[in-house]
């Protein structure tokens, strides 16, 4: 009996501190209020308090966040082998195509270097001519044993040496062919060359020196951090069944100057697993087309992400959810018996000037708006209908309020 009595203080301790800081508050603001604030109920009488009724409806979800565009392809122009460079053959911000040469380097000493390795292959064919016929010579001798064993095998070693010589010559042809075309320096894509780093007359000493980079830019990727406190709500939506997502993925659209949707759209092609410890957001990317060249590697755009759908969302004007001193949110609700009542829940982001609430309400509930500071828990009120704040289309989540989502809502320092 005892310990069930410590056990029941211990739960009441912890009630009382939970809900300290808000009755603490509400309690010098209704003293302050004391001298007949306007509107204020009489002795005896219920106080008026501007309510909303829960109304769980469906919502479209929609998130939005700066990105960065990069190429799908940037590629690093290098020369393979060394030499002076001898000219620059295209032009510095402009477009290049794939196999199109881009610097010419001095080749007349791999010029040189062929003409000797095709005189040595040539060398190489006339031995082993020469010993297939001595080889084929010993041959019938063999049978006859006009040839000791030594010879003929002499003879065969000669001629397997010689078709050996011949393989060595013809490899080093083809390097010497390939030094001479790697004299010329080609771009592998198609794109925009960036600005040459090397000038005609420089002595390039091989793929160690970047000459160039060319960039393709017909299709892009739009990167954007995705901050981990919506990745985590999107996805346990998902998994708890209270958000759809299309099956071929989230839609992609950047936005315009106007903050209007354009043409360039494309779904969602890419999320981390991991979440960055640098930025704590989860790296994602979405692969558009770009076939008017509108947008440009290393520009700043802004995305929206749509297509995900809530079913029987619940939302609450802002000034309706107070931050909790010990931590997470509540709202004051009346009472079947109209009186206060404080209310834990769960909120997700934001819908325009609303919250999503999550968890915590249920339809039909009553919510208090304005003025619930001067009501503390359990005080007898009179709900009146508030005039409710113009619905949003869709819930937009930014990346800029999101630190100003975390401070305590504005009607909880009244």
């Amino acid at each position: 009996m005892l310990n069930n009595q410590l056990d029941r203080a211990a739960q009441l301790s912890v009630q009382a501190l939970r809900w300290g800081g808000v009755l603490g508050l509400a309690a010098v603001l209704a003293a302050c209020g004391k001298g007949g604030a306007p509107g204020a109920g009489g002795p005896g009488q219920a106080m008026p308090v501007p309510v909303v009724q829960v109304q769980p409806a469906d919502l479209e979800l929609t998130y939005e966040y700066p990105a960065q565009v990069s190429g799908i392809r940037e590629v690093e122009i290098r020369a393979r082998v060394s030499g002076i460079l001898e000219k620059r053959l295209f032009s510095e911000g402009g477009r290049v195509k794939a196999g199109q040469s881009l610097y010419k380097l001095d080749d007349a000493p791999y010029q040189t270097a062929l003409t000797r390795a095709l005189a040595d292959e040539n060398a190489a064919k006339v031995r082993l001519a020469q010993a297939e016929r001595d080889y084929k010579r010993v041959q019938p001798l063999i049978e006859s044993k006009a040839v000791s064993q030594a010879e003929a095998d002499a003879a065969q070693s000669a001629f397997e040496v010689a078709k050996a010589d011949l393989s060595v010559a013809s490899a080093r042809v083809k390097e010497a062919r390939l030094n001479v075309q790697y004299a010329r320096v080609e771009s592998p894509v198609s794109g925009f060359a960036s600005r040459s780093l090397k000038s005609e007359g420089s002595l390039v000493s091989g793929p160690s020196e970047l000459l160039t980079t060319v960039t393709q830019v017909d299709q892009v990727y739009v990167n954007f951090g995705w901050p981990e406190q919506d990745h985590n709500n999107l996805k346990s939506g998902v998994q708890e069944g209270r958000i759809q997502v299309p099956r071929d993925g989230l839609l992609v659209e950047v936005l315009g100057a106007d903050g209007k949707p354009t043409a360039l759209k494309s779904r969602l092609s890419f999320q981390d697993v991991r979440v960055n410890p640098g930025t704590g957001t989860v790296d994602a990317r979405a692969l558009l087309a770009n076939a008017k060249d509108a947008l440009n590697p290393g520009q700043f755009v802004r995305l929206r992400i749509s297509g995900a759908s809530q079913k029987g969302a619940v939302l609450l004007p802002q000034r309706a959810v107070i931050e909790n001193p010990m931590g997470g949110k509540i709202v004051m609700t009346v009472s079947a018996e109209n009186k206060v009542e404080p209310r834990p829940v769960q909120v997700a982001q934001w819908a325009g000037s609303q919250w999503v609430v999550n968890s915590g309400l249920a339809a039909g509930d009553k919510v208090i708006t304005d003025g619930f500071m001067k009501a503390p828990p359990g005080t007898p009120v009179q709900p009146v209908d508030a005039a409710a704040p113009a619905q949003a289309p869709a819930a937009k989540t930014e990346a800029a309020p999101k630190a100003a989502a975390e401070q305590p809502a504005p009607a909880a320092k009244q």
